[in-house]
């Protein structure tokens, strides 16, 4: 089964982990997050099948995440408002996400993705 790959084409990371796949001759569907900003059903089953916690799906780093004051709202929120918050602004998304429709890896880490994917 083939890989889907949601990126954001001006991130290094995203590209990173694009020529990995790339070089390792794995397919994949490419999905531009904030293009096609996943529902927040699809958001839920990502953070599930990840076994992460939500936090983890969010674009710390991100110009969005300081604008929108994520940090204070995301101490007390639960998982459907991180989840709503995440469907909103496909930039407050960490990225990339691969997914096999089973397992699920957040931002690239040659080592994961060697143990994952491969």
């Amino acid at each position: 089964m083939a890989l889907t790959l949601y990126w954001y084409p001006n991130c290094n990371t995203s590209k990173k982990a694009k020529k990995w796949l790339d070089d390792n001759g794995i397919s994949y569907k490419l999905v531009h997050l904030v293009e096609e900003t996943p529902t927040e059903e699809e958001l839920k089953e990502l953070i599930e099948k990840s076994g992460l916690p939500a936090r983890k799906f969010f674009n710390t780093s991100g110009k969005v995440y300081r604008e929108q004051n994520m940090k204070e709202k995301l101490q007390d929120a639960t998982l459907d408002e991180m989840v709503r918050y995440l469907a909103a602004n496909g930039m407050l998304i960490k990225r990339p996400i691969v997914t096999d429709g089973n397992k699920v890896t957040v931002g690239f880490k040659k080592e994961i993705f060697e143990e994952t994917w491969k």
